[in-house]
């Protein structure tokens, strides 16, 4: 079973928690057991170990920085930007250091480089491709520093996290593009970046998705109708991202999957089959099983107390595929669930 993950926050955790991919997940939780990180950011998913023992060909790996709280979302304070530009900075050279050490992990720019990773999976040596992705724009000073961040490998980019940004409102706090967001809407049209539409406020959201010229996906976002929240994304958003051939990446987090689930609650309340419902939801809305993925966010503030019953780490995200076939979902429709509908739109969205 081969897999794409649209959303993980490898380098994050790297940088600011001092966890190494490269390491098995369960020897990061050994590791980390006398610490307070377990208690910060849960019991530890993601490893290389595990990207490969579970299929996990390809990885849309986040840059994120926290942002401050501002007294408003558009103002700025240079201190604070510099801060925040040096650790986005740091955690894509963690990208290319991971990629230059290990021969088993690959940064792919590229459709060649995308490629290049796939026939790895047909020998005996297959490699993970990392593929940068900026989770809010609080780390770009302007619409034209964009290309600098795009030629060290950024493929991917949204515009606000949860607070907002100079760019947009985010969920949690809502508001429009900023004239800021409009103009690097356009340079990233102009790039070929692609648009990531999670955490983006409801009124940004839609003028993005209006105005933006190139491919529009949701990484990690769940239905709003499954659970309601600013968060999801209502029927109305899934159609259009669906309409425009972008792929919405379902998240196994339990407090999206199940409504009134909270962290403390049992674990097992929640099943795999509650991850194929949130994708079938999805399915039902478009018409077809063509705009839907897997986006796990996996250690991006939980760990594997706050998923699903079935999974640990995130070798087990293969496990959604047999819940889709207890649905009745076939074999060719589960595989563009679990890979091909990403596939997809990174070998349209990316270089030649």
């Amino acid at each position: 079973m081969r897999i794409v993950d649209a959303h993980e926050d490898v380098a994050w955790n790297a940088v600011v928690l001092g966890r190494d991919v490269s390491r098995s997940a369960l020897e990061t939780r050994r590791l980390e057991e006398n610490s307070d990180v377990p208690q910060r950011n849960g019991r530890c998913m993601v490893g290389l170990p595990e990207w490969l023992s579970g299929g996990i060909m390809l990885v849309c790996a986040s840059v994120f920085v926290r942002p401050p709280r501002r007294p408003t979302p558009d103002s700025f304070d240079a201190t604070e930007f510099d801060q925040m530009h040096r650790l986005a900075q740091a955690q894509l050279d963690y990208y290319h250091q991971l990629a230059e050490r290990s021969e088993q992990v690959a940064l792919v720019g590229d459709r060649a480089g995308l490629d290049d990773v796939l026939r790895t999976w047909d020998g005996e040596k297959p490699q993970v491709g990392i593929i940068p992705s900026m989770e809010g724009a609080d780390p770009v000073y302007d619409a034209t520093e964009i290309e600098a961040w795009f030629d060290r490998g950024i493929r991917m980019a949204s515009l606000s996290w949860r607070a907002g940004s100079r760019y947009a409102g985010g969920d949690a706090v809502g508001g429009p593009l900023t004239e800021d967001g409009r103009d690097l809407l356009a340079v990233m049209a102009e790039l070929g970046l692609i648009l990531d539409v999670s955490h983006l406020a409801e009124e940004a959201f839609f003028e993005a998705v209006d105005r933006f010229e190139g491919y529009v996906v949701a990484t990690h976002a769940n239905p709003r109708a499954r659970v309601p929240g600013r968060r999801q994304l209502s029927d109305k958003m899934i159609r259009l991202i669906v309409d425009r051939e972008g792929v919405i990446g379902i998240v196994p987090y339990n407090r999206f999957l199940k409504r009134g689930w909270s962290r403390g609650d049992p674990k097992d309340v929640v099943r795999a089959a509650d991850v194929a419902a949130a994708i079938d939801h999805v399915c039902q809305v478009a018409g077809h099983a063509e705009g839907v993925g897997l986006g796990s966010d996996f250690d991006g503030g939980f760990g594997s107390e706050s998923t699903p019953a079935e999974f640990d780490t995130v070798a087990d995200l293969g496990c959604v595929g047999a819940a889709l076939g207890e649905m009745g979902y076939g074999d060719g429709d589960i595989a563009a669930v679990l890979c091909d509908n990403w596939l997809r739109v990174l070998r349209a969205g990316l270089p030649e």
